[in-house]
């Protein structure tokens, strides 16, 4: 073997050697960057479950986008904008009796990308006329504010 040919090998053998602790290295930042993404997204749940629990719509809308092109879909069609979900919520739930208490359980995370995720779930209300529930998607984008809901889509399922 020629002393060039040698060095060659032994620099694909190091590369080799090397590169699967080079993509663990990666793949556990990027799992740790998608823990702490996922603890901010539910971070952001956690308040508004918490405002809506205490009958305070308004914080509990932090938790969207204050766009007009933020999007909610539901049994009554599409509410577009910041101000038409406020609108939307207003009107269905009018009062601390309407809200009920509220509660969010088995979510789940898809991140489609670096500042994207797609967050499932299950809402419950549980209210003296009657509790109601249903499944949730939402759509999140991160903003140097933090992840803000961008789309909704909340229905309602029989208990």
């Amino acid at each position: 073997m020629t002393k060039s040919y040698r060095l060659v090998v032994r620099g694909l053998a190091l590369v080799l050697l090397l590169a699967p602790g080079a993509r663990t290295g990666s793949q556990t930042k990027a799992a740790e960057g998608r823990e702490a993404d996922q603890g901010a997204i539910t971070g952001v749940l956690n308040r508004q479950q918490a405002a809506w629990n205490r009958g305070d719509v308004n914080a509990f809308l932090e938790g969207y986008w204050h766009s007009p092109e933020l999007t909610f879909s539901g049994s009554n069609g599409v509410s577009r904008g910041w101000d038409g979900v406020m609108a939307r919520y207003k009107k269905n739930y009018p009062d601390r009796a309407a809200m009920g208490q509220l509660d969010f359980s088995e979510l789940e995370f898809r991140f489609l990308g670096p500042d994207a995720a797609l967050v499932l779930g299950r809402w419950h209300l549980q209210r003296d006329k009657g509790d109601i529930g249903g499944v949730f998607s939402l759509v999140w984008q991160r903003f140097p504010v933090g992840w803000k809901i961008v789309h909704d889509h909340t229905s309602t399922v029989e208990q």
